[in-house]
């Protein structure tokens, strides 16, 4: 059964910050040390601060980015920089933005969500996860009791009914929150706090599955956070968007292969000839080349030294063969799944160890700069994806398996910043 929870949201004050745009940040793991450094140029306040303070060569324990989070935290909020609702709250979050050519809107409930146990079947998740990054999280939960960023849920509404529900109780009022962001997507936040609202959202979903789209590491960090505390502790801030929302949007993460030993690409084309049909393609015409392959089969695109060519799987049982067999018949038939341990590992020798420790490879969603970089020499392949189905993750997840790492990418990602879980204020500990 999910668990909504409305929660007293951390916000920054406008007055205090100035543009608010100069104070919110992408998800903490899309941010290099470049951006990083412009996000604490951009605004004394910006949310870096707490959720990807720096790291220095004398930090210790008790003297490092996740204490000085915590102090900063405090030191907001005692001057006002950051204000807690007066009300337990859920939130309507609407990200207005472009992609497959139009301009789109997903609508989006953002709230916390009771954490429970995979095993539960109500909280489905459909990546692997590592632990070097949940550690990390679990640090900076244990210093600040925050959640500075929601994780991404999914959810099967067919009738709309919660979207119905939040767009009535937001009608006739500007957004508590509009903002355009550095990438020129616009942001609108309406904070509703209306009890009825709020009994009849949590009504409509108590019995629905929640389908975990990314945020995978905070979630499992938030199970384990939730087992040291007391009771109230015991849920996670997420923006739920329903499968039927027209502004949903999946896109494919790519695969560039690099340093592997000249012996492993001897006869590479030949080998990969036994089970693809290879056909040239130009550049111009890559993507729609691979959609149209990808309508009847499993179907790749491959850049070398050689140029662009789409790959379509000759043989689907041959193929299934030479997968894992513990899996289920939901992940043999990923695109994904294909790629990385047929032609991956199989034919290159990138094993699953190889793929989880990012040896030899590394991802990508811009294409351009794949084939740059292979032309550059870089890198010495470059493979790319149609995007996966929303159903197909969904699947997945049913099955009760997990897809590859880097299989997804739901676009545009939530902003960070817009509204902040303070667990111990709505427990009564601040």
């Amino acid at each position: 059964m999910a668990r909504i929870v409305p929660f007293p949201g951390l916000r920054y004050a406008a007055e205090k910050v100035g543009d608010l745009a100069t104070v919110v940040t992408p998800p903490y793991d899309v941010i290099d040390a470049t951006a990083q450094e412009r996000y604490h140029q951009a605004n004394p306040a910006n949310i870096i601060r707490l959720e990807l303070g720096k790291q220095y060569p004398q930090d210790q324990p008790g003297d490092d980015r996740y204490s000085r989070a915590a102090a900063q935290l405090q030191d907001w909020i005692a001057s006002g920089v950051l204000r807690h609702e007066p009300a337990p709250s859920i939130y309507l979050y609407q990200q207005e933005f472009s992609a497959l050519g139009r301009t789109l809107v997903r609508n989006g409930l953002l709230c916390g969500l009771g954490v429970e146990p995979y095993s539960t079947g109500t909280v489905l998740p459909h990546e692997e996860t590592l632990s070097k990054p949940k550690q990390d999280r679990l640090q900076l939960m244990r210093a600040t009791a925050c959640n500075f960023s929601p994780i991404f849920g999914l959810y099967v509404d067919p009738q709309q009914q919660v979207n119905e529900a939040l767009f009535a109780a937001a009608a006739g009022r500007q957004a508590d929150v509009e903002l355009t962001d550095e990438f020129g997507e616009q942001h609108r936040l309406w904070v509703i706090t209306d009890a009825n609202v709020i009994t009849q959202v949590q009504a409509i979903l108590a019995p629905a599955k929640i389908y975990i789209a990314d945020g995978h590491h905070r979630y499992e960090t938030a199970l384990a956070y939730a087992a040291e505390q007391k009771a109230g502790y015991d849920y996670i801030m997420i923006t739920l968007v329903n499968m039927y929302d027209p502004g949903l949007v999946v896109l494919p993460t790519h695969r560039m292969v690099k340093d592997l030993h000249p012996q492993a690409l001897d006869g590479f084309r030949a080998r990969l000839d036994e089970f693809f049909h290879i056909t040239p393609c130009p550049e111009r015409d890559l993507e729609a080349a691979l959609a149209k392959a990808g309508q009847n089969g499993h179907a790749f695109a491959m850049c070398d030294q050689d140029g662009l060519s789409v790959l379509v799987l000759r043989d689907v049982e041959k193929a299934q063969k030479l997968l894992p067999g513990e899996r289920s018949q939901a992940w043999r038939e990923l695109d994904v799944a294909i790629l990385d341990n047929l032609i991956l590992e199989h034919l290159l020798g990138i094993t699953a160890q190889k793929r989880r420790e990012q040896v030899n490879l590394t991802y990508t969603r811009d294409i351009e700069q794949a084939i740059a970089a292979v032309q550059d020499k870089s890198y010495q392949l470059a493979f790319f994806l149609n995007p996966p189905a929303v159903s197909e993750v969904i699947a997945v997840a049913e099955a009760q398996d997990k897809m590859p790492q880097k299989s997804t990418f739901f676009y545009p990602k939530l902003i960070t910043g817009l509204v902040i879980n303070d667990l111990a204020y709505a427990a009564g500990d601040r």
